[in-house]
């Protein structure tokens, strides 16, 4: 009888199942921007769909997450519960700081999400249309205040694209970085400069409520949420589309990866976070494995060449 109900007991342990892991996540820049909302729409879905019991997001700002990303390859490593978001931004920042720590130091897990990147001035701005902004950049580049995100990152990179679509020499390009987009933002309708270049989604709710006018998007096609046109169909050769992504702490073993992976592919395909990315105007570019390492290796080849181009990097 007593070993029968041992066996009972160690069956019903085995029925019994495993804890979800906690997570921290760093947002490697200030609040309020992409990556601070990326990281809390994590945590936010994470914990209502069961993934994670319990999920804390640490904002770490400065140099284009690179602060954030030499903190993290450091006092992270080895440590399966420690998440940082970054994406193309990050990579721009990476090589336009000849930062001595890259993604080679992290562990990539996946791509979450993608993002036009949108051109916006405030309501009272006499500027009416991207073409009114080019006219004003090619009669005096430096005239135009340019409030976006770090230096290098994709909002620097459409820019000096921008610039060199409509024959304006990009290295006379007036640009102010914002390690978070409440700064730039405050900037922005503060009238403190001339226009503001971020994800479409951080324009949106103050586009929707009138205090600022969205002159056009980088990408290719029209974005979902506004009628604002792209720069292809205004006349100019630029289509951008900002990617953020997920890494892991660098030292995991391949089992301690995979269960990571496993983690973020049921965040990807949750019903939870499917509502999320409709909400925030973000794409579903959703990639991970094998596939998202040839990409990333990718993108870095072709954003060092676009930095080249433009005059950022040497």
């Amino acid at each position: 009888m007593k070993h029968a109900l041992l066996g009972a007991a160690f069956a019903a342990a085995l029925a019994v199942p495993s804890f979800a892991a906690d997570y921290t996540i760093m947002a490697p820049a200030a609040p309020g921007g992409g990556w601070d909302s990326t990281a809390r729409s994590m945590q936010e879905v994470m914990q209502a769909e069961g993934i994670s019991s319990s999920v804390q997001v640490q904002n770490v700002p400065g140099a284009g997450g690179t602060v954030g990303l030499a903190q993290f390859a450091q006092a992270a490593a080895g440590d399966p519960n420690q998440l940082i978001v970054g994406g193309y931004v990050m990579v721009g920042a990476i090589l336009t700081n000849a930062s001595p720590v890259s993604l080679a130091d992290v562990t990539p897990i996946a791509r979450l999400t993608g993002e036009a990147v949108g051109i916006a001035v405030s309501a009272s701005s006499p500027i009416q249309t991207i073409g009114d902004l080019v006219e004003q950049m090619k009669a005096d580049p430096g005239s135009v205040s340019w409030a976006g995100g770090s230096a290098g990152g994709v909002d620097h990179i459409t820019v000096g694209l921008l610039a060199k679509a409509a024959g304006v020499d990009p290295t006379k390009i007036n640009y102010v970085a914002f390690s978070g987009g409440g700064e730039a933002l405050a900037a922005i309708l503060g009238n403190q400069v001339t226009v503001g270049i971020s994800g479409v989604g951080e324009f949106l709710p103050q586009v929707e409520a009138g205090t600022m006018r969205m002159l056009a998007v980088s990408t290719a096609e029209k974005w979902a949420g506004t009628d604002a046109p792209t720069l292809m169909e205004s006349g100019y050769d630029v289509n951008v589309q900002n990617w953020r992504m997920v890494a892991a702490a660098p030292g995991l073993t391949d089992e301690q990866k995979a269960a990571v992976t496993a983690d973020i592919d049921k965040l990807a395909n949750s019903a939870g976070w499917k509502s999320m990315l409709e909400t925030k105007g973000w794409a579903n570019t959703y990639l991970s494995g094998a596939e998202f390492d040839a990409q990333l290796a990718k993108e870095i080849e072709t954003t060092t060449a676009i930095l080249k181009d433009i005059g950022l990097v040497k």
